[in-house]
């Protein structure tokens, strides 16, 4: 028979898959009403990030109820005080999300410079590190984790060459340079929804292992 604390850890859990299902969505939109010149889809990525902000104050406050009136020990502290840390990193891809959102509405404005090609495949990695790395912390999976943390390299190195890329544009044409440093900064916030990804990957290491390796290469 699950104790009360079990249920209360169980439903932070779902909660804490709930915030990352929003964010989720926010980055497949976003990039959607990037790509699909969908300013409609795009205000109203922005308009939900209300709602990631509420989960996220909630989460928190029940971590905190948890360790005050529990007083957790050992694996039950680590899973608590990891929770609270992974959906500072949801909040804050949500936040990059809604830039995103904000450069589609931009760019959106404008002729197209050039086909999508490299943001959806950046889209597509980084979305499923930060899915893979929540379904690590559910399922205390320090290997799928570890794995999330291998990605990261590959969304650098596609972020590289877009910068490269749209350099190229604005050097031939300097009327482009507005929109082509836009698309750098939509790359760049991929790159950092990636950085947030391994945050919550090297997490989950800390919650399953005990083992803190932030900082160590």
């Amino acid at each position: 028979m699950s104790t009360v604390f079990e249920k209360e850890l169980e439903a932070l859990k779902e909660k804490v898959l709930r915030l990352g299902s929003l964010v989720e969505k926010a980055i497949s939109d976003s990039i959607k009403s990037l790509v699909e010149r969908n300013s409609v889809l795009a205000a109203e990525t922005i308009d939900r990030d209300a709602l990631v902000n509420t989960l996220d104050v909630e989460i928190d406050e029940e971590c905190i109820r948890l360790i005050a009136l529990r007083q957790p020990r050992a694996g039950d502290l680590r899973l608590i005080t990891t929770a609270m840390k992974i959906t500072t990193d949801l909040e804050r891809i949500g936040d990059l999300a809604v830039d995103i959102a904000e450069r589609a509405l931009e760019l959106n404005e404008e002729p197209q410079l050039k086909p999508y090609i490299d943001i959806p495949r950046m889209t597509e990695i980084a979305q499923g590190m930060v899915r893979d790395a929540l379904d690590a912390f559910v399922k205390k999976d320090s290997a799928l984790a570890r794995d999330v943390l291998m990605r990261d390299d590959t969304v650098d190195q596609l972020n590289y060459q877009v910068f490269n890329e749209l350099l190229f544009f604005m050097i031939q044409d300097p009327k482009t340079v507005s929109r082509a440093v836009k698309i750098t900064y939509v790359s760049k916030y991929l790159e950092r929804i990636a950085d947030h990804a391994t945050n919550i990957a090297e997490m989950v290491v800390y919650l399953v292992e005990g083992k803190i390796i932030r900082h160590m290469g």
